[in-house]
């Protein structure tokens, strides 16, 4: 079954509305956990608008409880991400190319042309026995520059297929045809393949229907809203029926 990682980047960036320690991001990764979810995600940005050096020290020391849990963290490793993995080694390091100070992420490594800056990161991050994954765009002709950084998996960046899921069936299909042959390129070449941004309670089965394979999906800003009406553990709960095939 594909596993579902909690990215807990928005019950930080309520937190930091108000000088106070709620909501309290380790709780609710707590809860989260409790309710089926597979793993923890956190992006933390140089601006720390939301995720701050503290929650991944906290977190990391939170799922030590949590030995069968893995924790993903995400960022652009030219600017604040490094060090922090450095310190917390987690199961998972997932390389974003995101500019400092955009809302979110917004498109894939670009192959072969950023394979130069990658490769000695990729080094790094594997002889501190984390796991390398690279977010990219759904391009099957990148999949073999990405295998040959020394990465194990890549996460296909899904907002253009929650975009055209949004515009109804027929532009729905045509996307996810691209999404299928990444993935399947990404498999050939040995690399697991993850998942993320924009899934939703609506999209996210019927993707997972059409690109088989997909090991962690990675969602974040839909399920916090969902929770905000459903509860923590009944959004991951339902998210994770979602999962079930």
């Amino acid at each position: 079954m594909t596993q579902l990682s909690v990215n807990v980047n928005k019950v930080a960036w309520l937190r930091n509305a108000r000088s106070l320690s709620i909501p309290n991001v380790c709780q609710l990764a707590a809860v989260a956990l409790q309710a089926g979810a597979h793993g923890i995600t956190v992006h933390p940005r140089p601006d720390e608008r939301h995720i701050r050096r503290h929650d991944v020290f906290e977190l990391a020391d939170m799922l030590q409880d949590w030995p069968q849990a893995e924790y993903n963290i995400e960022g652009n490793p030219l600017h604040n991400l490094m060090p922090l993995v450095e310190a917390v080694r987690p199961s998972q390091c997932t390389l974003v190319p995101d500019a400092e100070h955009q809302a979110t992420s917004d498109h894939g490594w670009r192959m072969p042309h950023d394979a130069r800056i990658l490769a000695p990161l990729v080094a790094q991050l594997r002889d501190w026995g984390v796991r390398v994954s690279v977010f990219m765009d759904p391009d099957p002709n990148a999949m073999a520059h990405v295998a040959a950084l020394g990465a194990q998996r890549v996460e296909l960046y899904t907002e253009s297929y929650a975009r055209a899921f949004a515009q109804g069936p027929e532009a729905a299909q045509a996307e996810l045809a691209r999404f299928v042959q990444a993935a399947q390129a990404a498999q050939a070449c040995g690399l697991g393949v993850n998942a993320g941004h924009d899934l939703n309670l609506a999209n996210l089965k019927p993707f997972l229907q059409q690109v088989t394979g997909v090991l962690e999906v990675s969602i974040g800003h839909a399920l916090v809203a969902d929770a905000l009406q459903l509860g923590m553990a009944s959004a991951v709960a339902a998210y994770v029926q979602e999962l079930t095939p």
